[in-house]
């Protein structure tokens, strides 16, 4: 078919070349320059480092804010200072987005926040794991007037724009990395996350900044002060801290290797090169024969899971509990264990939140429980009464009884009172260590209760008390439960990694019967 005499499209098609070219250049040589003086890498910079090289592929690129003359030339152009589009980790597809710091300072100009509501609709759409790199202070007064005759908010008819950032949360894996200062509503986006982390010495996370701060509160406060990172190591408002940028985007990659890229997939598991029925002689002298010694729970995690997977979360919020990823003969598993050097393990209500939010994530993605259990019961005291323990340990009791996924428990140790229920569900397989020791109470105090009248008109009150205590521990003995069939399995401790081996391969079937949506998924 002739062409001749037609018209192309060339002009029109160089001036979107230019345009992409345009947007690319963000806040121009000072602005980048600014970033990089700060000790940060630019969005475009960040995401070239953590997706797969030359994977990025940008959606709207020629979004901007455009300024044309009376003649309709374009004369000015500023790019949308959020950037979004799909890429790859370790060769998944992902949705990876992040404010533009270097215009605007992050805070949305019109184009970019288009771009940044629609970040979260394009991964729940095409069922992708989301990567959101924030940094910006979300809104601003300036320009917020409504008498210029344009119109003024949102229209009554559109739907709840925090109502797609709820429902990614049920759907696919969400993570939000934070490497300067995030504020406002972007700081709310962090933490609707299932993994959050921030670099130690160039971010901070902050409701609202040190000038507003100020004026609402009279106090003044560094924006270290205020949401640094020895503030959220302890909060829980962020799940790791790292040293730099690349260290972030490591943590990123690590933890979605754990997890699939929606619901309706299972999570991956790899090949295994250490052996399965490796049985550690360190694990038959890991509990101490005196229960009120402390001893080191995540060397004993370390003993079975597959060697150098144990991924820990939230070290330092609600520290005595534990909550991990690792894998058992290549499965992604979730893992929760008592830190009795903490507390002897009791449940806080940190800890009682960190727990729930674990097991709601791991039946959001169905991924197996391990749980080890060194459990004394709820914190108490004063300031376990005005935290609200018992509340936020309830939480964590009904997250375990309303689990789905398949769950093992190991008896290690202690299990007194009810903050015990929270660690078996009803897929249970319960396997029982000998150094085990169970009951309403733990002695110490339930022989003080019980009997205190007795330890009181004893001639040695404290040799009473221990004979009470020896007398009763004896009978805790873990070999009437097994002979009871209370227990699965009582097992010798080496035999653990084994033994959950096994378990791995039984619940292959299950796995794939719970594809889909959980009744009750993942909420921040």
């Amino acid at each position: 078919m002739s062409r001749e005499g037609w018209e192309g499209w060339e002009e029109e098609s160089r001036e979107l070349e230019r345009r992409r070219r345009l947007a690319k250049q963000q806040g121009g040589k000072a602005g980048i320059a600014k970033q990089h003086a700060r000790g940060r890498l630019t969005i475009r910079e960040r995401i070239d480092a953590l997706l797969d090289p030359g994977s990025f592929q940008e959606q709207g690129q020629a979004t901007a804010i455009p300024d044309y003359d009376d003649s309709d030339n374009l004369v000015g152009f500023v790019p949308a200072n959020y950037v979004l589009g799909f890429g790859r980790i370790d060769g998944r597809r992902v949705v990876v987005g992040g404010e533009d710091f270097t215009l605007k300072g992050g805070s949305p100009n019109a184009a970019g926040l288009r771009k940044s509501v629609y970040a979260e609709h394009l991964a729940v759409q095409y069922k992708a794991p989301l990567v959101r790199s924030l940094e910006g202070g979300g809104g601003s007064v300036k320009g917020g007037g409504g008498r210029r005759g344009g119109t003024v908010g949102e229209p009554v008819y559109a739907p709840p724009r925090f109502r797609i950032i709820a429902d990614a949360m049920g759907q696919v894996p969400v993570v939000s990395m934070a490497a300067g200062a995030v504020a406002g509503f972007p700081a709310g986006r962090l933490v609707a996350s299932h993994f959050s982390v921030m670099t130690r010495h160039t971010a901070q996370v902050m409701i609202g900044g040190p000038a507003l701060v100020e004026r609402a509160l009279g106090a003044r406060l560094t924006k270290d002060e205020l949401g640094g990172a020895a503030v959220h190591a302890k909060s829980g408002i962020v799940d790791n801290v790292v040293e730099d940028e690349p260290a972030m985007f490591a943590e990123v990659r690590r933890f979605l290797s754990y997890l699939p890229s929606n619901i309706h997939q299972r999570a991956r598991r790899v090949a295994c090169d250490d052996d399965v029925e490796r049985m550690e002689e360190e694990l038959l002298s890991a509990v101490p024969r005196d229960s009120n010694s402390p001893f080191d729970m995540r060397e004993i995690l370390a003993m079975v899971f597959d060697e150098g997977s144990v991924f820990e979360l939230n070290r330092g919020y609600g520290p005595s509990q534990i909550a991990a990823l690792a894998r058992l003969d290549g499965q992604p598993v979730g893992v929760l264990a008592n830190d009795n050097r903490v507390y002897a393990g009791a449940m806080t209500a940190a800890a009682g939140q960190k727990y729930r939010r674990f097991v709601e994530m791991c039946d959001t993605f169905h991924l197996p429980i391990v749980n080890f259990i060194d459990q004394p019961g709820f914190m108490i005291g004063p300031e376990a009464e005005r935290d609200g323990t018992i509340r936020y340990g309830m939480a964590a009791v009904c997250a375990a009884a309303q689990a789905t996924v398949p769950w093992a428990a190991i008896q290690v140790h202690k299990g007194f009172g009810v903050a015990t229920a929270a660690h078996y569900a009803p897929n249970n397989y319960v396997l029982a260590w000998p150094s085990v020791e169970t009951g309403a109470l733990p002695l110490e105090g339930g022989v003080a209760v019980a009997f205190h009248r007795e330890i009181a008109a004893a001639e040695d009150p404290d040799a009473k008390r221990q004979e009470l205590e020896d007398r009763l521990r004896n009978a805790r003995s873990p070999f009437p439960r097994a002979e009871s069939f209370a227990v699965h399995e009582l097992i010798d401790p080496r035999e653990t990694r084994p033994t959950l081996c096994r378990w791995v391969d039984w619940i292959q079937p299950l796995l794939e019967e719970l594809k889909g949506p959980t009744t009750f998924p993942m909420r921040p």
